[in-house]
């Protein structure tokens, strides 16, 4: 029996993508988010940190991310001319008033 085959049953991830965690800021499009994902650095010269931020468009299939959701989102295939990562997760909601 071949070792390489895997039972239909097991859902195998793709290679190592990466994932972030981030704020959506526009939910203006169909089917698709701004996230922003902020990052803390230490700068190479004065050694302070430094916060920096990251705009990325992702795929929401059900258009269930509003603005200030807190998202997790995922590396995929080029999904349109700037769109390279999908919304897997929708951790917390914006309170609305």
């Amino acid at each position: 029996m071949d070792s390489n085959i895997q039972s239909p049953a097991v859902k195998q991830e793709r290679g190592n993508r990466r994932k972030m965690v981030g704020v959506v800021t526009s939910d203006k499009m169909d089917k698709t988010v701004v996230v922003v994902v902020t990052r803390r650095v230490r700068d190479a010269k004065f050694g302070k940190f430094v916060t920096k931020r990251s705009k990325y468009k992702a795929h929401s299939a059900d258009n269930g991310a509003h603005v200030g959701d807190k998202v997790l989102i995922i590396e995929s295939r080029p999904l349109s001319k700037e769109k390279r990562w999908r919304v897997i997760e929708l951790i917390e909601k914006a309170r609305r008033v």
